[in-house]
């Protein structure tokens, strides 16, 4: 069965990484919660002016920025 072969193929690929993943319990959740979170601010914001604003408004809402100093 070729599906079964091409499963195969890919877990045999990927066994180090598997293997790693399984006995360290890490994972990449972290990294995909974040960029979630921005992505769905740069929806709400439909669009920044310039790199500058949107960087700024990552860090006021996620990073805790304080305006106030």
């Amino acid at each position: 069965l070729p599906p079964l072969h091409k499963a195969a193929a890919t877990v045999e690929e990927h066994l180090a990484w598997i293997v790693n993943a399984s006995t360290t319990g890490l994972s990449n959740a972290r990294a995909e919660s974040t960029n979630a979170r921005i992505q769905t601010l740069k929806r709400q914001a439909r669009g920044f002016r310039n790199i500058n604003n949107f960087c700024d408004a990552i860090m006021f809402r996620y990073r805790g920025l304080d305006l106030s100093v």
